[in-house]
């Protein structure tokens, strides 16, 4: 969410979030069914967003105090070493190797400064950015914390901003056009050929926690939105959103005065797509489930009927639900879940916590290791879901952070698989963290990252790692600098990210990534990256 000056305060530390508690049945399958019907607060039609006053970001750091709602994790004794690490280089190295004198010949490999300290006139006022954008029919939409940017796609040029989040609200009234508090996630509905995007507005208390949601009416950002707003009783941190055939689904890790556990929603998406009052339908889980991330389909949408596949960490294992909602009979719709699915053993990096060492200070970042990584990307074509999170290499490398990643298939069966796993990094002290990864219509996958050292004198950078369908199971290979820093996040600001974002183009080829770096060193002055590229073999 939205952090500001003063320094970050002391973390709420809540235990047994973030994973499946110990002594919790396996196979616990339950069938849950709608416990909140929200209906839209209010809604209307903007005027087109290019006719509307662009109101500038602010410059003011204010002195709110910061919630920065943490989700613990399990502690574990910690491995020696990630078992699925190995030390093989070349291109066709395992998922450990760094290999960065293997280049990846990427294809059509361009990037420009997406909003960030002094980009297009940005002054930043808050961290971290919360990076998140996607590609549309012609533009590229980024929103990074409290500010967003339209650029064209085929000439990357800037087109619209920056502009305050609530420029979006203007006119709309209520908490949504008042607050401003970030959490943002951009998304683009390729079938519908529509703009996705929200934010939350928490002023709290009797005012409320609110999700903010914006529908373009055409493909043109700049053109009109219908706009939404979602009032809930409880705190509703981390937002992250999805697009699927019959819904819009989004989770929230929900909070009171302690967390109350991961609420996934279905948002009605065709009423948001024909501008019409909207209703959500919620399902809270027990407060041993955090941080969920419900799927989001690239490439062919799925066939009508299939049931959105929610997905979060546990102990060596990952928790998946599917979610299949009924909008004509509500009390058909149902939860079903967790179907638990073992992986290989890891240590959550840093255990969840700062590790992430920079040049030229002392000052360590967040490894966010409690919770999966957006996106949970899924593809139709191959009933498949890829997804990744942070892990530590092992303490006899001093805990570097590594990437782990995973790939499951038959996600519909009644058994759901791991087709494939790995960990990439954590061989040479470089850490690697911060991920967002998609696979392309030829099955290549591709895992965008944060990298960092002080050993190897590596400033907070943009990365990439990626894998042919025809590669060896488990393997990422090529890694490739998408965007080198030059300086350290300093001072007492730890927090980095929260989250990155890749997305699929509509020729089901290009992957567009998004995520923070540094230009120079201090704090509250973040820059951020746009990379588009293709893989070798995607035609």
């Amino acid at each position: 969410m939205k952090r500001h000056l003063p320094a970050l305060t002391a973390t709420l530390l809540l235990a047994g979030i973030g994973m499946q508690a110990q002594g919790q049945s396996a196979n616990a399958i339950e069938h849950r069914k709608v416990d909140f019907i929200v209906h839209s607060d209010r809604n209307d039609v903007s005027p087109p967003l290019r006719d509307m006053e662009v109101i500038a970001p602010s410059t003011v750091r204010k002195g709110r105090p910061v919630r920065e709602h943490r989700i613990p994790i399990e502690e574990l004794a910690e491995l020696d070493e990630d078992p699925l690490i190995s030390r093989m280089t070349g291109r066709g190295a395992k998922s450990g190797a760094s290999n960065t004198a293997a280049a990846l010949a990427l294809t059509s490999n361009t990037g420009m400064d997406g909003a960030g300290n002094g980009a297009y006139g940005m002054t930043v006022n808050s961290a971290p950015p919360d990076t998140t954008g996607a590609v549309g029919a012609t533009q590229f939409v980024q929103w990074v914390n409290t500010a967003f940017v339209i650029f064209d796609k085929a000439s990357k040029a800037k087109t619209y901003g920056p502009a305050d989040g609530k420029t979006l609200w203007a006119g709309f009234g209520g908490a949504c056009e008042t607050y401003n508090d970030g959490d943002p996630v951009v998304q683009y509905d390729k079938t519908a050929g529509r703009w996705v995007v929200s934010q939350f507005a928490v002023p709290g208390g009797a005012a409320g926690y609110w999700q903010c949601v914006a529908v373009s009416q055409t493909s043109d950002a700049t053109g009109a939105w219908s706009r939404y707003a979602f009032k809930y009783d409880q705190f509703n941190d981390f937002p992250k959103m999805a697009v699927w055939p019959d819904a819009y689904y989004v989770s929230f890790n929900m909070f009171t005065s302690t967390f109350q556990g991961s609420r996934v929603c279905a948002m009605d998406r065709a009423k948001m797509l024909a501008g019409q009052p909207a209703t959500q339908q919620c399902i809270q889980l027990a407060a041993t489930y955090g941080s969920t991330l419900p799927a989001d389909a690239d490439g062919p949408m799925p066939a009508a009927g299939t049931p959105n596949f929610v997905v979060a960490k546990a102990t060596n294992a990952l928790n998946l639900w599917k979610f299949k909602v009924d909008w004509a009979t509500p009390a058909n719709t149902v939860l079903s879940g967790p179907t638990k699915i073992a992986v290989a053993s890891y240590t959550s990096a840093c255990s969840g916590g700062n590790c992430i060492t920079q040049p030229g200070t002392s000052n360590k970042l967040d490894s966010l290791a409690d919770r999966l990584n957006f996106r949970a990307a899924y593809r139709a074509d191959r009933d498949s879901m890829v997804i990744s999170h942070a892990v530590s290499a092992g303490t006899k490398r001093a805990s570097v952070a590594a990437l782990r990643w995973y790939e499951l298939r038959s996600l519909n069966a009644v058994a759901p698989t791991l087709f494939q796993q790995g960990t990439f990094g954590g061989t040479d002290g470089i850490h690697r963290w911060m991920s967002s990864i998609a696979q392309d219509k030829a099955g290549n996958i591709a895992l965008s990252y944060s990298a960092s050292s002080s050993s190897a004198n590596v400033y907070p950078s943009m990365r990439l790692a990626s894998r042919a369908a025809s590669d060896a199971l488990g393997s990422l290979k090529d890694e490739t600098v998408l965007k080198a820093g030059s300086g350290s996040q300093t001072g007492t600001l730890t927090r980095w990210g929260d989250y990155s974002q890749i997305s699929l183009d509509s020729d089901d080829c290009t992957l567009w990534a998004t995520n923070e770096y540094m230009k120079t060193s201090g704090s509250f002055n973040w820059n951020t990256w746009i990379a588009s590229f293709k893989l070798p073999g995607c035609l």
